[in-house]
């Protein structure tokens, strides 16, 4: 039985960009590995940026559905430290009775997610 993901890899141009990106803005610790890919570490599994280029589907749906949601214990806190270091954030937090959330890209244009459950 699966019970959490281990590994999820996500494809970017601009490799020592969006690593910068990972690991200092959103401050996720990067780890080393065997076969010298850099794994980054979240929760219990990792995030592995591999160099090359996504392509989206054209008939995504919805359009707007990120590729990746990391969870955090303080939204607002996390969203102030990145809008204080210039990132952009996609609109504004949204909510709903379980949880808050809000959308932004990274480096390569790839849309996350932000997301606080509620206690």
């Amino acid at each position: 039985m699966i019970i959490r993901f281990a590994v999820l890899t996500i494809w970017v141009k601009d490799f020592e960009k969006s690593l910068s990106f990972y690991r200092d803005a959103l401050e996720l610790e990067l780890v080393s590995h065997p076969g010298d890919i850099p794994h980054l570490k979240v929760g219990e599994g990792f995030l592995v940026l591999v160099k090359g280029e996504f392509c989206p589907p054209a008939d995504a749906f919805p359009p707007d559905f990120p590729q990746l949601a990391l969870e955090t214990d303080d939204l607002d806190k996390l969203v102030a430290q990145l809008q204080k270091s210039g990132i952009d954030i996609e609109g504004h937090i949204e909510e709903r009775r379980d949880s808050r959330w809000v959308k932004l890209h990274d480096p390569d244009g790839n849309l996350i997610e932000l997301v606080q459950v509620k206690a």
